[in-house]
């Protein structure tokens, strides 16, 4: 999926709503704990009740991987489940991959290649030879980590050399490597108005922003700070959605709680940009 496709789905959805499947076994109802695949059944229901008003799903890996073979059987039985019912969706395999050159190539072709996901994140400390393998893949994008929502952010990310902070040289040093037709950044929304000094440097690139809802990030915020005139915003919420109710209702739930944040977007979109 390129640019133009991707904004194009977010005007016809009103949306730009990525919902993460943070699908986490010791979560999810009860009732699914009897079915062979209970996390694909999980993910299966809450895909079904909430694609008319999303536009990316984010799996996040580690909720895969902590269980194994299985874990992995469950993934890429719930990718292949998106891409055969709903093909117009973008799938984010949050894996925050990057390692020495060859490595990296691996990891690209496992997932551009073997599962074809859309994205994927990549963390960006080992440098330009770690992210280019990612890069090679027309029409796939990677999303660099820049500016994350934990607290262990200050850590590191905020860090400043002549004048510049850590994360303004990511974003800047990795200009050099892709364009904003196949590179988003990771961009937490629980300090909004970071966005602004984000945008200043990668005014025309799409930005995923996790930390809205439970982790306290505002979504007004969020799209006043950060929007720009093609949205330019992929938000993801996870748990508000996926884990707002354990009971037989719970896709139920979900579909009314992404219905609540998508109607709440085309609305922003409309105040800020006109859309």
């Amino acid at each position: 999926m390129n640019y133009n496709e991707l904004f194009n789905e977010i005007l016809r959805k009103r949306s730009y709503l990525c919902v993460g499947l943070d699908s986490d076994i010791r979560k999810i109802p009860q009732h699914l704990l009897e079915t062979d695949d209970p996390v694909f059944e999980f993910n299966k229901a809450i895909v079904d009740a909430t694609a008319r008003y999303t536009i990316a799903y984010k799996p996040n890996l580690a909720f895969y991987e902590c269980n194994g073979v299985a874990g992995w059987i469950s993934l890429t039985k719930t990718i292949q489940y998106i891409q055969h019912m709903y093909p117009e969706i973008f799938i984010i395999a949050d894996a925050k991959r990057g390692d020495i050159g060859n490595t990296s190539g691996l990891y690209a072709r496992a997932f551009f290649e073997t599962m074809k996901v859309d994205a994927i994140t990549v963390a960006p400390y080992m440098g330009h030879d770690s992210v280019s393998p990612f890069l090679d893949y027309k029409n796939k994008w990677v999303i660099l980590l820049a500016l994350t929502s934990n607290k262990g952010a200050d850590d590191f990310q905020y860090h400043s050399d002549n004048q510049q902070r850590l994360f303004e040289s990511v974003l800047e040093k990795s200009q050099q490597w892709g364009d904003c037709n196949n590179m988003m950044y990771v961009v937490g929304a629980t300090r909004a108005e970071m966005l602004s000094d984000v945008r200043k440097i990668v005014p025309k690139h799409f930005l995923l922003v996790p930390g809205v809802g439970a982790q306290g990030g505002s979504l007004h915020e969020v799209a006043q700070y950060g929007m720009n005139a093609k949205v330019g915003l992929l938000v993801n919420s996870s748990r508000n959605i996926i884990f707002a109710d354990s009971s037989s209702n719970f896709d139920k739930v979900a579909g009314s709680e992404a219905e609540k944040m998508q109607r709440e977007m085309s609305v922003l979109m409309k105040e800020i940009q006109g859309l």
